[in-house]
């Protein structure tokens, strides 16, 4: 019994200790949690102030559960797409190295965005509809309710914005920037100015290099506007081509030399100061067209061909606008305003040559409604020269009839008009100008709705020459001498002789006016002769010098006087004709001849007879002055020309006079 009541003490002091050591335990374990407690103590409003919204049933809370999973659904696909575009940025390679994995990633990149841009509304309508369904059914309450509102109306804006660029950061107009960064590159790289000759050798065309784009880089830039389209930037894709492409052109230009294109009416001082300008501007503009513009017409279309017609050709419009056509125009213009005078006719009618050489080249080029500006100022060229050319050209001889009150040469000699007129009706009616100064005469009796005949342009012709005639029997009225008159009347008959023979005036004026013009020099040579030189033979007349027995004495007197007076007359008329002058070498050595043979052999003949009573005299010098060798030379060096510069005339308004019009 003892025993068994020691067992039952040993056992409890047992079971007792082991509650001891569990009550330490959790003493011990209750000690650490306090600070936990403390802690879920201090949070337990917060829990409770979240909890606080949801107060409904059960029921209502498994009925609402159904909207919320459905409006969650979508948000939760949008969100997904929306960290898959960011993810993509990580993914985006240099498109100058691997430009087709570039665009994928942009086609992708805009997938998703259009993906965002469908769904969100939807995401967000299914919100506003579970907040609108929880307001209905006051299953939260109504400060958590505001919340959600507010929350749904950022996503509206965020949604709103879309299209600046605010759900995907910015990324899509970031990496589109870098595209047509990439696209200017490839242009700019490209696109390398002509090698070309700014002075080519005459009948030589410049040598170019040509230029296309490989078609490797046609293809990359066709790749990279095909994805700016679909990203609606086709406008500055375009404006990049056009600025490098002008640019290019601009340089190819350069060598040209083309600052005279810039030059202002009021710069000019005559025609012939920009004579050369005008000469280097056909060809300057036939390069430019055929190479140049041709080039980038034809890049034009293999780069936008796919855009459509409009489109390229507006692209290469502007490319010529800006590269430089319109101041190629711009500088024919500006010949159309500056002053008339006939040999701006001749460069006019050089204006019209190179337009007119380049005109199914202007209306293939430059022949789309893009490119009104051009054609406009074209067309306003082409009607300013074929004013301006017929303009001069009918008023000619009106012109001519104007310089009759201007007087001749004081020498004698030919009048720059009569040189210049003779010249300048050849050059009409040469190769390279007859059959466009034709052209121009049609098309303006075209728009008076009348014909034109090729007799008019040989008709008025004659006129111009008739005109000339009619000054020169004016002018030859004029000199007080009659003798420089017919020197005057010399010169000029045989100027028209010999410089129209043989000519295209030459032709339409005839054979018969020809002959005529040569009696007429004939004619003024046997009178000028007759009248001046012709005289002198007489003096050394030969009557009483009959030498009698006892007469030498008389003989010598005689002789002396008869030599002084030759001497005197000579040397007045050789004085007074040195400041003659007959330009045509033939006409000078003959008339030269004419004299000598009338003056020479006479005095020769009579110094051999008579020379002999006066050569022993002390006064011999005073007497024999010359020798008939002396003579012959003095004679010989008559009529010699002094240094002449021939020009054109201006032409005038009929009330205004002409100064210098007609000396040489």
């Amino acid at each position: 019994m003892v025993d068994k009541g020691i067992e039952h003490l040993i056992s409890a002091r047992k079971s007792l200790k082991l509650i001891l050591d569990k009550s330490q335990a959790l003493w011990f374990s209750l000690e650490k949690i306090g600070p936990r407690l403390d802690e879920i103590n201090q949070r337990l409003p917060s829990l409770e102030a979240a909890v606080r919204p949801i107060r409904a049933q059960e029921d209502a809370l498994i009925v609402v559960g159904g909207h919320i999973n459905r409006a969650v659904v979508p948000a939760t696909a949008v969100l997904k797409v929306f960290d898959a575009i960011h993810g993509l940025e990580k993914s985006l390679s240099d498109p100058e190295s691997d430009l087709l994995g570039y665009l994928g990633i942009l086609k992708r990149l805009k997938e998703a965005l259009m993906f965002l841009g469908e769904n969100c509304g939807m995401a967000i309508q299914w919100l506003a509809d579970i907040v609108e369904y929880l307001q209905d059914h006051k299953v939260a309450d109504g400060r958590f309710i505001a919340n959600l509102k507010n929350a749904l109306e950022q996503l509206r804006e965020l949604q709103v914005n879309e299209e600046k660029g605010c759900l995907d950061g910015g990324l899509l107009k970031a990496a589109l920037d870098r595209l047509e960064n990439e696209f200017r590159r490839l242009l700019t790289e490209n696109s390398m100015p002509l090698a070309m000759s700014s002075s080519p050798l005459p009948g030589e065309q410049p040598c170019i290099a040509t230029s296309p784009l490989p078609v490797a880089v046609i293809q990359k830039l066709q790749a990279i506007f095909g994805r700016l389209i679909a990203n609606n930037r086709l406008e500055k894709c375009i404006s990049i081509y056009i600025e490098v492409r002008s640019l290019n052109v601009r340089a190819s230009l350069q060598a040209l030399n083309l600052d005279y294109l810039e030059i202002s009416v009021s710069e000019f001082n005559d025609v012939l100061s920009i004579e050369s300008h005008i000469a280097q501007w056909g060809k300057h503009l036939e390069f430019a067209v055929k190479h140049l513009f041709e080039a980038e017409y034809k890049l034009c279309n293999d780069v936008f061909e796919k855009l459509g017609l409009d489109v390229w050709m507006s692209c290469f419009a502007k490319i010529a606008a800006q590269a430089g056509i319109l101041a190629f125009l711009q500088f024919g213009k500006t010949v159309t305003e500056s002053k008339k005078d006939p040999i701006k006719l001749l460069k006019l009618l050089d204006i019209f040559a190179s337009l007119n050489k380049l005109r199914f080249d202007f209306n293939r080029l430059f022949g789309g409604g893009a490119c009104a500006e051009i054609q406009n100022l074209t067309r306003d060229l082409i009607k300013g020269v074929i004013e301006g050319v017929c303009e001069i050209f009918w008023e000619l001889s009106i012109q001519i009839e104007l310089q009759r009150q201007v007087s001749p040469p004081a020498d004698g000699s030919v009048p720059k008009l009569v040189v210049f007129i003779a010249d300048y009706c050849n050059k009409l009616l040469g190769d390279d100008y007859k059959s466009i100064l034709t052209q121009v005469l049609v098309i303006e009796r075209s728009w008076k709705h009348e014909r034109f005949h090729e007799r008019l342009l040989n008709d008025e012709l004659r006129n111009l020459i008739r005109a000339v005639e009619l000054n020169l029997e004016k002018w030859s009225k004029s000199y007080e001498d009659i003798v420089l008159s017919y020197i005057f009347l010399m010169n000029n008959h045989w100027h028209l002789y010999k410089h129209l023979k043989g000519t295209k005036l030459g032709s339409v004026l005839g054979d018969s006016w020809l002959r005529e013009h040569e009696q007429y020099k004939e004619y003024y040579s046997a009178i000028f002769l007759r009248g001046s030189w012709g005289k002198l033979p007489a003096l050394l007349s030969r009557e009483g010098l009959i030498l009698f027995s006892g007469g030498r004495a008389t003989a010598r007197d005689l002789v002396k006087k008869r030599l002084k007076a030759f001497n005197e007359a000579f040397d007045d008329m050789y004085k007074k004709q040195s400041n003659w002058v007959m330009l045509d070498k033939d006409l000078r050595e003959n008339t030269c001849q004419v004299v000598v043979q009338a003056i020479v052999p006479v005095y020769r003949s009579y110094m051999q007879n008579y020379g002999p009573l006066v050569e022993q005299d002390t006064s011999a010098n005073k007497y024999a002055k010359y020798t008939a060798q002396s003579l012959e030379k003095m004679l010989n060096s008559l009529f010699q020309p002094k240094p002449v510069k021939y020009g054109s005339f201006k032409i005038r308004q009929s009330s205004e006079k002409f100064n210098d019009g007609v000396k040489s």
